[in-house]
């Protein structure tokens, strides 16, 4: 989620740990972020973990855009 103030922190969160922002809507951000999982985890603990509305880690094969979140 990216909203207000956090929305162009979170942006330069993704630039510091060199994610690519591959989706964009009002309200949120979709981040493709690749590196081991040491740099994942601190991505992660970087950014506002409220403001994480999915993960998919490992090749994931599928992830929903904008706020549609994919529930298996």
């Amino acid at each position: 989620r990216a909203v207000g103030k956090e929305r162009d922190e979170i942006k330069r969160m993704a630039d510091i740990f060199r994610g690519r922002i591959i989706d964009v809507t009002e309200r949120s951000y979709t981040i493709e972020l690749t590196g081991n999982g040491a740099k994942l985890d601190a991505f992660i603990k970087a950014v506002d973990r409220a403001a994480i509305l999915e993960t998919v880690r490992t090749g994931g094969s599928g992830i929903g855009r904008g706020e549609r979140i994919l529930r298996v």
